[in-house]
């Protein structure tokens, strides 16, 4: 098995052709949730602009779509290896249930509870709590696992209150003996390790130079998110800070382990393995995604494409597009773009995908319920066909006509000189306005920004 390497695709596909049974010593996922938030971004640099959706109408298209995905991670993890689950209140209470179904209830190990801070837009007219937490769920294979246990700084106050006895070797607090043999008591009285109390008990003294710091329990409350000035911050809507996976990653496995994120987004949990000298897998769908994990690993720890580790699958040429089978090839078009496919192929009235653009902190009322969805989005039609036509443009603005859209975007390899002189007159005549975006573009990140 091959590690040190980020495979472009499905996970429910990568994972059976690449990884064994019982390989893995540390899984972390942090799938889409079930928010039906949508998301406009920029990635770094690139300035390529991004749309994301959390892809599920309704619980149970969340579930159904993600228990043949837990079962395989489950298959490739190792009896003594450890699966974190990362997700919020919209689905957490789901997936715990389908997390002891397959692990098994006696595997749980922990709910950690993630506070991200201050939720934002929550005011004394607010009629709910705001919601500023993430659950992280911890299971294992089996009860022979490993688990490092993690430590806080001491803070000024932890001190004051713990540490507040002192002698001429520093600050100490006392912990109670628990019956030592006579032997072990006299020399620790020989070493001034033991304090005797005002009521006249005999107490342990631990210093504080002695202790690693104060035991991380299962509320996380010193991790920031990343916010608009972090240095980690790449633009990708759900990126998590690099200190969360470190914690995990050092938590649950050591050097030389291999540790597997499916939904590697822009790499987060790559990059705190790699730093912390662990083998790891990537799996994302997105390209995009791929190019900018890629990217990130050569920029922050110095490490080389190719020589210290490998992109897999990834489209390359235009030949390799030609060659998809249909329904693949426009799902890789619009997610490209930043959309969301169309589950529906057949009768989708001439729309492949939605470019959603909703900014969701700028949103104060938006049209949608739990599960619902918001209305700001761009139709995308796509043609695996070398030049796409004027009967292809006409079809297209009659769509978007139907679906109230001044706005859309046509992929395909290329255009006729009618679809060109459509388009200008669509927008010049009609008013709506059509971007052509060639499969060349996508591939070389030559976009019109939206």
């Amino acid at each position: 098995m091959e590690t040190n390497v980020i495979y472009c695709g499905d996970n429910l596909e990568v994972m059976p052709k690449y990884i064994p049974d019982e390989s893995v010593d540390l899984i972390y996922i942090d799938p889409p949730f079930n928010t039906s938030r949508k998301y406009e971004v920029f990635w770094g640099e690139a300035q390529e602009r991004r749309a994301f959706e959390d892809r599920f109408g309704d619980a149970m298209t969340y579930l159904d779509w993600m228990r043949p995905r837990i079962r395989e991670l489950y298959r490739v993890l190792k009896p003594t290896g450890s699966f974190y689950y990362h997700c919020d209140w919209h689905a957490s209470h789901y997936i715990k249930v389908e997390l002891d179904r397959v692990c098994g209830f006696d595997n749980f190990r922990s709910e950690v509870v993630w506070n991200r801070g201050n939720p934002g837009g929550r005011t004394a007219m607010a009629r709910r709590f705001g919601n500023n937490h993430d659950y992280i769920l911890f299971y294992t294979k089996s009860k022979d696992y490993r688990f490092n246990p993690q430590y806080l700084p001491l803070t000024e106050e932890y001190l004051k209150t713990k540490y507040r006895l002192h002698d001429e070797r520093g600050y100490f607090q006392d912990v109670r003996l628990q019956n030592p043999p006579a032997d072990v008591l006299e020399r620790l009285k020989a070493e001034n390790r033991v304090y005797v109390t005002a009521k006249g008990s005999i107490r342990l003294k631990r210093y504080v130079e002695e202790t690693q710091g104060r035991i991380v329990d299962s509320l996380w409350s010193d991790i920031p998110p990343i916010n608009s000035q972090a240095r980690e911050r790449l633009g990708y809507p759900t990126q998590k800070p690099l200190a969360l996976l470190e914690r995990i990653v050092k938590a649950s496995s050591s050097e030389g382990d291999i540790v597997l994120d499916a939904f590697c987004g822009c790499g987060t949990t790559l990059e705190a393995a790699a730093k912390l000298k662990r083998r790891w897998i990537g799996i994302d769908l997105s390209p995009t995604a791929c190019r900018v994990m890629a990217q990130r690993l050569e920029e922050r720890l110095g490490v080389k494409e190719g020589v210290d580790f490998q992109v897999r699958d990834m489209p390359k040429t235009q030949d390799d597009l030609r060659r998809m089978p249909h329904f693949e090839f426009q799902n890789w078009a619009v997610i490209a773009l930043g959309g969301i496919p169309n589950r529906v192929k057949v009768g989708d009235y001439g729309i492949d995908g939605r470019l959603y653009v909703a900014d969701v902190s700028k949103e104060k009322k938006p049209d949608r319920d739990l599960f619902g969805e918001i209305d700001n989005w761009y139709p995308i039609q796509v043609k695996q066909q070398d030049r796409a036509g004027r009967p292809d443009l006409d079809k297209f603005e009659t769509a978007m006509r139907r679906d109230k859209r001044l706005r859309g975007y046509f992929i395909a390899f290329g255009f006729s000189g009618d679809a060109t002189k459509e388009i200008k007159r669509a927008n010049r005549e009609d008013g709506l306005d059509i971007v052509p975006i060639t499969v060349k573009e996508l591939l070389d990140h030559e976009r019109v920004a939206v």
